[in-house]
């Protein structure tokens, strides 16, 4: 420590303030006498330099319980911002270059003083002191103070507190209302006629396991999510304010806005608040150090996957150090990263077994079959007995290898059972996609789909399937890219019943899975339509967007038909084009490892525009009627404006908004000087299949670096897309829906 003030180097450190919701107060320790930097002054409640090996927030609770005896749990501690502090002190023998990582404890009460025990050689003293009167202070250089420039950085400390805690009552609401609005609440009421009395027992038993399911996904986004989630359930009804909280983390799933770029509508001002009796020494006639449970500004990038202060560098490194076994088993779908000192607080460390890999003192791999044991055995219990007593053999066998992949943490068989589900009860339930990892892509959050088989439309978009070996065969990509093993894909349609787990904010209409690259490669993927979601997206979103922002002339051409086709196509194109490659020097990977958080936005824009070259290669085959050739691109580009809304932070919004700005950029959508928008149908096949083959040749490669320059290029709010949200949002048109799940309803009250 002394060589790095000494020479000036660069170093990181944490700062702790302890603050008081009820007064207003930051509590301040006086810096002993013999420190050697600033000696005898007021400063931050507690700090201390990171020392090698530790971690940000590990480094943050050891000073807190060695300077002032608080011992703390990681959801108590908020980080609310960085700054680096670089200054000359002691005639020059003193040269503090310092990144400091600042983080916020917010106690409901002030601790009493006598509850402190304090270090001696760092603390002589501790007091409270309102945060303007400290802020006056700094502002003023007084010299019993250690310097802050609170016109600087270091201001975020105040501003954010301010902000927090000014009576905003009225124009909290009428955000979050303004927020709820976008979402137009849709009743989803399937027929289950269709069902046998055997199926639609079972069906309950779904339902329910369905619902353990969500509670697994609220854990997997972040590590205190169930805890807000049932402090704002139980305060709902406290006040309005507390009403809409409550409406729009039901939609959220978490305190991060998904239409906002997943900017918090909450702040730990409306977290939940928890007790601790043994944080400090005991102190007679008080209970405890109440706590709200702090949650990052900043939506976690790396979820409840990995540890909250792990990055990409710190991964990378120590998976370099990992067998080849461990390093599959880190990167794969179904585990979880933690700390040694994390684990030791939960059930998952029992023994070094088969379940749990133990790779070193750093970090450890926990599978989710142990991490959601208790959620898993639950969900195992009620397929069972789904399984009893549906009269299916296909549904059976899919929730019986389901109930056995949820404890043996190989979903292999199942994936494969529910390729092959063939019934009238649709299910897809189980960890599959990734987008909440925006780390690296890796991990799969859990979910499920529970539907009506649609027989009819099923059998309608069969043609796509049977046409997925020829499309891969013709695709605008060289063809040593191309795979000589693309099977038929089977389609199954059907009108959603119920859904849960990942399914937070905008609702999926269609999905393709599974992503298991092994299955891909040996079978490929089967895909599943959501007919009743799609009608009412068109209904209620598509529509009025067409009639905003299309010209007139191309308006006629905005019909369900090509936008429902489209879709079907989109998914389709998931199973086709680059999944598994070889890299120069012959090393197999494949696109989701290499092009890492960059995977998810590329392969959503591939799908859709290589889903509009495969319409039109249809088209010309004669196996789709010439009336889709302009309607499909004309709807396509309504569609553009909607799943932008979705933000930028998402997958679908963010390989949207590239594929806009590519087409736009080439002369395909052309902005008039009425604000509307149309296609130069000369132009956009061209446009459309220039951009399939540079994304997928970028796949193919695995070139991290193109898709990066890609996605910064053109995934972005350009003025012409700004021009249509504009429209769009002058029309008040709904964002996407909100299902309310009636039938299921109905099912779970009579069970």
């Amino acid at each position: 420590r002394s060589e790095v003030h000494r020479d000036g180097d660069y170093h990181r450190a944490v700062h702790v303030w302890i603050y008081c919701e009820s007064t207003g107060e930051l509590l301040l320790q006086h810096r002993a006498d013999c420190k050697d930097s600033w000696p005898g002054q007021w400063d931050i409640s507690s700090a201390g330099h990171i020392s090698a090996g530790d971690s940000s927030l590990s480094s943050a609770r050891r000073e807190l319980q060695e300077e002032l005896g608080i011992k703390l749990p990681v959801d108590a501690f908020e980080l609310i911002f960085v700054f680096l502090q670089e200054c000359v002190i002691n005639n020059g023998t003193y040269t503090n270059n310092e990144y400091n990582d600042v983080y916020l404890v917010t106690t409901l009460t002030p601790i009493p003083l006598e509850a402190f025990t304090l270090q001696e050689s760092e603390v002589s003293a501790v007091r409270y002191m309102h945060r303007d009167e400290y802020k006056s202070c700094l502002a003023a250089e007084s010299g019993e103070y250690v310097p802050y420039d609170v016109n600087g950085q270091y201001g975020q400390l105040f501003s954010i507190i301010e902000e927090r805690y000014k009576d905003n009552t009225e124009s909290r609401s009428l955000t979050l209302q303004k927020q709820i609005s976008r979402y137009a609440p849709i009743h989803l009421e399937p027929e289950l006629t269709t069902l046998s009395e055997g199926d639609k027992e079972a069906l309950g038993y779904i339902l329910k396991a369905s619902m353990v399911i969500d509670e697994i996904f609220y854990e997997q986004v972040w590590n205190s999510n169930t805890m807000l989630r049932d402090w704002l359930r139980a305060h709902a009804d406290s006040s309005s304010l507390d009403s809409l909280k409550w409406a729009y983390y039901s939609i959220n799933k978490s305190p991060w806005s998904c239409l906002d770029e997943n900017k918090a509508f909450l702040s730990t001002a409306d977290s939940a608040v928890k007790l601790l009796t043994d944080a400090t020494k005991p102190i007679s006639g008080w209970k405890g150090l109440e706590y709200r449970a702090a949650f990052p500004l900043d939506k976690p990038r790396g979820a409840n996957f990995y540890p909250a202060d792990m990055n990409k560098m710190e991964f990378d490194l120590w998976k370099s150090g990992l067998t080849d076994k461990e390093q599959k088993d880190a990167t794969g779908f179904f585990t979880v990263i933690k700390r040694p000192d994390a684990l030791l607080t939960t059930s998952v460390v029992e023994s070094d077994g088969p379940n749990q890999t133990n790779t070193s003192d750093d970090l450890f791999i926990v599978p989710y079959s142990k991490e959601y044991k208790a959620s898993l055995e639950k969900a195992t219990e009620l397929l069972i007995k789904a399984s009893d007593c549906s009269d299916c053999p296909s549904l059976k066998n899919l929730l019986r290898t389901k109930a056995n992949a949820f404890l043996s943490n190989d979903y292999y068989e199942s994936d494969i059972a529910w390729m092959e589900l063939d019934s009238n009860i649709d299910v897809t339930i189980g960890p599959y996609e990734t987008y909440e990892d925006g780390l690296f892509s890796y991990k799969a959050t859990f979910e499920a789909f529970v539907g009506v088989r649609d027989d009819v439309a099923t059998s309608q978009v069969k043609l796509f399937g049977d046409q997925l070996e020829d499309l891969e065969k013709n695709l605008p990509l060289d063809n040593i890219y191309k795979s000589d093993n693309v099977s038929a894909a089977p389609i199954r349609v059907m009108n959603l019943l119920y859904n849960s787990g990942d399914v937070k904010g905008p609702q999926t209409i269609a999905f393709n899975l599974p992503n298991d690259e092994r299955i891909v490669n040996e079978r490929g993927t089967s895909m599943v339509m959501l007919k009743n979601i799609s009608e009412a997206k068109f209904k209620n979103i598509l529509k009025p967007i067409a009639n905003a922002c299309i010209r007139e002339e191309q308006k006629e051409y905005v019909d369900f038909e090509p936008y429902y086709t489209h879709i079907v196509c989109h998914e389709c194109c998931h199973g086709i084009g680059p999944h598994s490659i070889t890299l120069p020097g012959g090393k197999k990977s494949t696109v989701r490892m290499e092009l890492q958080e960059c995977h998810s936005a590329l392969e959503e824009a591939k799908a859709d525009i290589v889903g509009l070259w495969a319409l039109n290669f249809l088209i010309n085959k004669g196996l789709l009627p010439k009336s889709l050739s302009k309607s499909m691109y004309v709807s396509f580009l309504a569609g553009c404006f909607r799943s932008i809304r979705f933000g930028l932070e998402e997958a679908h919004g963010k390989g949207q908004a590239l594929q806009f700005n590519w087409l736009y950029d080439k002369g395909a959508f052309i902005l008039h000087s009425d604000g509307k928008f149309s296609i130069d149908f000369t132009k956009v096949e061209e446009a459309v299949e220039s951009l399939g083959r540079e994304i997928m040749t970028i796949q193919a490669k695995g070139d991290k670096p193109a898709a990066q320059s890609l996605l910064q290029s053109r995934a972005t709010l350009t003025q012409p897309l700004r021009v249509a949200l504009e429209k769009i949002e002058h029309m008040q048109v709904p964002v996407d829906i909100a299902p309310i799940f009636g039938t299921a309803s109905k099912l779970l009250a009579n069970n």
